[in-house]
């Protein structure tokens, strides 16, 4: 996370904004309550850089830029900020001193989606499977679109939470059965020899796993894009659609799995990104709850352990927004003992 901050917030609002890979969505929010308005998205192909999309949000808005929070799907550790999956490239202090910002954050976009997990409640959580969560234990947070997203939260003993960004969607993908090494060994020959979890469980990852089951049954196939296979799933009218998807399922649920044992997440594991809402109604009969608990000696744990989907809209700017929240109260605070 990087931060630049020297002036409380006035009027209780904030800009905040949550970027992808392929999308800018921008809104206002009200730190107090939490609710957003002046939603705008911008198609991060239509501008040069950041800043530029900033400043369309501003004058289509008619909202000033003086304190404003992303989440950026990248590191955001350094003062130097270049997206993974897009071509933007930034500085923050730069881009503060450039637009006259009082407060500018960045923060990772799965540490704001983890950030954003005190912010639900109870009708914005899908549950999935078994389990009972521990309210202060670490939790972990993943999510499929563009990319494959990765975060953690824990709770300090002050009460605070912190998130823990990663770049876990990098990780190596491991097959676990004959037609997962199929898939790999597809996968492997397109990408240079390693597969990434990204490579699997993300959107382009369902296009992978679409070519690569219609090869490991010898079915040819027109590349489609995971909107089109997600609907031809949904339908029933696909096999190897339906098949893609119940895959991605899968592997995702061995994912997960893998998250909880990490860091021993009894405070649950939860899942966002744009893919897996659009695919609920084929994950309750998945076998992405199986696959979660198949952790060999292990699997008590994983069994104890709760998965939510996400289905609040715009929770990472939210996160965002409670990061950004937390930090101005922190420095209230120290102006008031000072």
């Amino acid at each position: 996370m990087v931060s630049s901050e020297h002036t409380p917030i006035i009027d209780g609002f904030a800009v905040v904004a949550d970027i992808g890979g392929t999308n800018a969505r921008f809104g206002r929010i009200n730190l107090e309550t939490f609710e957003l308005d002046r939603i705008q998205v911008f198609p991060c192909a239509d501008y040069l850089n950041l800043t530029d999309a900033m400043i369309a949000y501003r004058e289509q808005q008619d909202v000033p830029l003086e304190h404003v929070a992303i989440a950026i799907a990248c590191p955001a550790e350094s003062d130097s900020i270049q997206m993974t999956n897009h071509h933007w490239q930034f500085s923050v202090q730069g881009t503060k001193r450039a637009l006259g910002l009082k407060s500018f954050i960045v923060l990772n976009d799965f540490a704001a989606a983890a950030m954003s997990l005190v912010t639900l409640d109870k009708k914005e959580q899908k549950k999935i499977g078994g389990g009972h969560k521990h309210d202060d234990a670490p939790k972990a947070v993943l999510g499929a679109g563009t990319g494959l997203g990765v975060g953690h939260l824990i709770t300090l003993p002050n009460g605070d939470v912190m998130p823990l960004p990663g770049e876990g969607g990098h990780a190596d993908w491991a097959p676990l059965n004959e037609k997962e090494w199929a898939i790999y060994e597809f996968l492997s020959h397109r990408f240079e020899g390693r597969v990434s979890a990204e490579r699997v469980l993300s959107g382009p990852g369902l296009e992978n796993l679409y070519q690569a089951i219609a090869a490991y049954h010898d079915r040819p196939v027109p590349p489609l894009r995971a909107k089109t296979i997600g609907a031809r799933a949904l339908s029933g009218c696909d096999a190897i659609a339906v098949e893609a998807v119940e895959q991605f399922f899968a592997s995702l649920g061995s994912f997960a799995g893998n998250l909880a044992l990490t860091l021993n997440t009894r405070g649950g594991v939860y899942i966002g990104g744009g893919v897996v809402p659009k695919l609920l109604p084929m994950m309750a009969n998945s076998e992405f709850r199986a696959r979660f608990e198949q952790k060999g000696r292990f699997c008590n744990l994983a069994e104890s352990i709760p998965c939510y989907v996400i289905t609040a809209e715009h929770a990472g700017m939210r996160g965002v927004a409670q990061y950004l929240k937390q930090r101005l109260q922190h420095r209230a605070k120290r102006k008031q003992t000072a």
